[in-house]
C-alpha cells in the first residue's frame, strides 16, 4: 500500500485513541492493531502484550498475522513510526483472540466503520424490507426509497443479463458499471463517490432524486439494448455500457440547460464529512 494515498483518522473510544488509515485505492480501512490490544486488553504496556500475541497467533499459522500490514502512524510524541495495522475482518479475528469486556463496544464501531460483510445495514439490498427500515431511519424520505428500492431490483436485472451475456460476477461488473458511469456523468464510480466526499458509503444512497433517476435510466437502457442485441465478452459489452450511459447522458445535458445549473453535485445525502490529516515525516 502507498501511503501517499492514505488519510489518518482518529476514533476516541473510551478516552482512547484508536488510529485508522483509509486507503483509497482498496477503498479498506486498516486499523491500529496495538491500539485496539490495549482497548482490549487494558495492559499498561500494549507493544508488549501484541508482541507477544503475535509471535503465538504466528506460531499457530492464523492468516491475520500472515495478512498484516505496517505502516507509518503519528504516535502520541508526534513522530511517525511503523504501526502494524489489518482491514476489518482482521481485526475481528484479533478480538476473539482476546477476552475482554471492551469486545462489544469495538465490534459495533467496527460495523458502524463500514463492512458490508459484518451487518446487513451496510447492503440494504439483501432484504427489502431491511432496506426500507434502514433508509427511514437515516431520514430519507418515501419518494426517495421507492426510487432507491427500485433501483436495486433494476440493478439485479441487469447483472443478470450480463451473467447470460458472458460476464463475470466481481470485477466486470464493476469494469462495465464505471463504463455507464463515465458516459453519463463524466466519472467513474470512484471518482463520483470522491467527488461527494464519500469512502466506504454508498454512492446510490447519496445522490439526489434526479441523479438517481439518471443513474436508473442509464442502467435500464443498458439492460434493455443487452438483452435485444446479446452482446458477449466484456468488449462488446462495454460498447453497450456506453451506449446505455449515452441517453442518460442526452437526458442530463437537456435538464442541466432547462434548470442552469448541474444535476451532478458534491451533495450527499447525510452530510458525511471526513477530517484528513496528511502525514508529514517527522525527521
Amino acid at each position: 500500500m502507498e501511503e501517499n494515498k492514505m488519510y489518518l483518522i482518529r476514533k476516541m473510544l473510551n478516552n482512547k485513541t484508536i488510529r485508522t488509515v483509509w486507503d483509497k485505492e482498496s477503498e479498506k480501512y486498516y486499523i491500529s492493531v496495538v491500539d485496539v490490544v490495549g482497548v482490549l486488553s487494558e495492559s499498561s504496556n500494549p507493544q508488549t502484550y501484541w508482541r507477544v500475541m503475535k509471535k503465538r497467533l504466528k506460531d499457530e499459522g492464523n492468516e491475520t498475522v500472515t495478512n498484516c500490514n505496517a505502516l507509518k502512524l503519528k504516535a502520541k510524541d508526534g513522530k511517525y513510526r511503523m504501526t502494524d495495522v489489518v482491514d476489518i475482518e482482521g481485526m475481528f479475528r484479533i478480538i476473539e483472540s482476546i477476552p475482554s469486556k471492551n469486545a462489544e463496544p469495538i465490534k459495533q464501531w467496527l460495523a458502524k466503520l463500514g463492512s458490508e460483510r459484518i451487518d446487513e445495514a451496510f447492503d440494504p439490498s439483501l432484504t427489502v424490507q431491511r432496506a426500507i427500515d434502514n433508509y427511514r431511519a437515516k431520514g430519507y424520505d418515501e419518494k426517495w426509497i421507492a426510487k432507491r428500492i427500485k433501483g436495486i431490483q433494476d440493478r439485479k436485472e441487469l447483472t443478470d443479463v450480463w451473467k447470460e451475456n458472458g460476464i463475470a460476477e466481481g470485477k466486470e461488473y464493476a469494469i462495465l458499471t464505471n463504463e455507464i458511469y463515465k458516459e453519463w456523468s463524466g466519472m467513474t464510480a470512484k471518482e463520483y463517490k470522491e467527488y461527494k466526499g464519500l469512502r466506504k458509503e454508498s454512492l446510490r444512497d447519496n445522490m439526489d432524486s434526479l441523479e438517481v433517476i439518471l443513474t436508473d435510466l442509464s442502467e435500464e437502457t443498458t439492460k434493455r439494448l443487452a438483452e435485444k442485441h446479446r452482446p458477449q465478452g466484456l468488449s462488446q459489452n462495454k460498447k453497450v455500457a456506453r451506449m446505455g450511459g449515452h441517453v442518460a447522458k442526452v437526458a442530463r445535458e437537456d435538464i442541466e440547460k432547462k434548470l442552469g445549473e448541474s444535476v451532478v453535485t458534491k451533495d450527499n445525502y447525510l452530510n458525511y464529512k471526513y477530517i484528513e490529516e496528511k502525514q508529514v515525516e517527522m525527521k
